[in-house]
């Protein structure tokens, strides 16, 4: 065809950038204990940023995972076929040790490294990272049973990625998942009906239909059933010592809104032959560590993907024009994109806050362990709430470019509503931070300890926490008013942490448009006087 016009006026692809040259990141990454592994993030953050990198995404996502439930024979297999790029993702995360490999790492700030990376490498496609976190978190449950940690933490811990279904013994690295989720009860676990019948030799044999299983093509996975004492947690694995397969029947696997590239499925155990992880009866308590690190990887890719679409709208209003200018020299999209990079900071910030909690707890720290109780449901329920509102921000930054494809701008916001869902909704996250205040008090002050680490600092800050107390002090209702007392936590503790730890034009900005008065939640309506410029020089792509 002939050229009848000339293309410009177009921003370029974002592409060849550090995805780990993120002051807020990297300056907590440092705080937290994990200084040491810098260099190794930016080596992750550098592939991140490459149109290879990017590519690999692409490519997994188009070609989405496909069943295949039995072979040429009429054999029943329950295998599930990827794309070779999400074989290479994978990879890449495994040989990064974003999955369980901190739990083998004696130096302090393994979980907070481990965190970092997971944030970088997840901007690159979040789908994948869901059997790496589950990976991540079961270790902490399996040693409810110190002889099958001792005989599967090992290969959990490897950083080799050994895809196929094969003997767990004879293979180099494993991976986990989780088996909860059952049509008649969602987030309601006790109201689970598959049943664990024991055999002689002290295994058991798992009978009923799961609604919701991610990733099924792991070597692992823990599951709550009803034994004869009441739910208890078992580890299923998929193949046995002698080859064979479990009796994992793969229904079909779900066609979702987004995390097109991981396979979710629904499972039918068939008397599938199982291990008891931790006391009979005790399951949801042998549970919750699993529950906990999951929830904490929520935020993490929360965090990730606000900070993706933050990029793709900074750099993109940097090279368009229009107006008579470049967009990002127009006031007002100078005030939503400062907006987004407020949110976006205070999200990272409040991330590396947790993770290095989560270092410390696992070392013995119990003040920290209190602290992480609660916080990291406040950040579950808040920052993975965030993010679909800035994904759909960022993607408008980009107008009609950001909603075709290829901008990679829709894939970011169907993929944003997962965390707020993903190990309990909103509402069930919101009764875990009441459920904790009630169980654990120690929780809560030290919670209101680390956010009074600023008070005196921001008069907003100040009333916030005058607030707190009031809300506290009165429990009449405290399950109706409950999100709006976890929001204020939110909020609160996000402030704190960067009036001590950010640039004062970031502290204040966040303050005074979060916990000012007579402000709204959408985004570009930041004060008057707002130092813009400082917050958006933390905002570019750096190489």
């Amino acid at each position: 065809m002939p050229a009848t016009h000339e293309v410009f006026n177009q921003a370029s692809p974002l592409e060849d950038y550090d995805v780990a040259a993120d002051d807020a990141l990297t300056a907590g990454l440092e705080r937290e204990g994990a200084g040491w592994a810098a260099e190794e993030l930016h080596e992750l953050g550098r592939l991140a940023g490459t149109a290879r990198a990017r590519s690999w995404g692409e490519q997994a996502n188009a070609n989405e995972p496909e069943l295949r439930t039995h072979d040429r024979y009429g054999n029943r297999i329950d295998e599930v076929d990827f794309h070779p790029a999400w074989h290479v993702l994978m990879d890449t995360a495994v040989g990064h040790g974003l999955h369980a490999a901190p739990w083998a790492d004696e130096r302090p700030g393994a979980h907070v490294a481990r965190a970092a990376k997971f944030f970088v490498w997840s901007q690159v496609e979040g789908g994948h990272g869901c059997p790496i976190s589950m990976t991540y978190a079961a270790v902490p449950a399996l040693r409810h049973s110190p002889e099958l940690a001792a005989r599967f933490e090992p290969l959990l811990t490897a950083r080799s990625y050994d895809f196929g279904l094969r003997a767990p013994g004879t293979k180099q690295g494993l991976l986990a998942g989780m088996s909860m989720t059952e049509k008649q009860g969602g987030s309601d676990v006790r109201a689970n009906t598959t049943r664990a019948v024991p055999a002689a030799d002290g295994t058991y044999r798992l009978t009923g239909h799961k609604w919701f299983t991610s990733a099924p093509m792991g070597d692992l996975f823990l599951t709550l059933a009803q034994a004869p004492e009441g739910l208890t947690c078992f580890l299923v694995p998929r193949v046995l010592d002698d080859g064979s397969r479990n009796t994992l029947r793969l229904q079909r696997l779900k066609d979702k809104l987004g995390n097109r590239s991981n396979a979710s499925s629904e499972i039918e155990y068939e008397e599938a032959f199982a291990w008891r992880v931790g006391e009979p009866g005790k399951g949801v308590r042998t549970i919750i560590e699993m529950v906990n690190g999951t929830r904490l990887d929520c935020v993490i890719g929360s965090a990730s993907g606000m900070r993706a679409g933050l990029l793709q709208a900074v750099h993109h209003a940097s090279e368009r024009r229009a107006f008579g200018g470049l967009l990002i020299d127009r006031p007002l999209m100078r005030n939503v994109l400062a907006d987004l990079a407020l949110e976006s900071e205070a999200a990272t910030t409040l991330m590396t806050r947790l993770a290095g909690a989560a270092d410390r707890s696992a070392r013995g720290d119990a003040g920290e362990a209190a602290f992480r109780r609660l916080a990291v449901a406040v950040g579950k329920f808040w920052v993975t709430k965030r993010a679909p509102a800035h994904a759909a921000e960022a993607l408008e930054c980009l107008g009609g470019n950001g909603y075709v494809e290829e901008s990679g701008m829709p894939r970011l916001f169907r993929e944003s509503p997962l965390n707020s869902i993903w190990e309990g909704s909103g509402n069930v996250a919101a009764l875990d931070v009441l459920r904790a205040m009630a169980k654990s008090p120690e929780s809560v002050e030290a919670f209101l300890a680390e956010v009074r680490l600023a008070e005196g600092a921001d008069p907003h800050l100040d009333a916030a926490l005058k607030r707190i107390g009031t809300e506290l002090s009165d429990l009449a209702d405290i399950e109706f008013r409950a999100r709006e007392l976890v929001r204020l936590l939110a909020l609160s503790l996000q402030a704190s942490l960067l009036l001590r730890f950010a640039p004062a034009p970031v502290a204040e900005a966040f303050t005074a448009s979060r916990l000012g008065e007579g402000r709204g939640d959408v985004f570009g309506t930041l004060p008057r006087g707002t130092d813009t410029a400082a917050i958006l020089e933390r905002a570019r792509p750096r190489g």
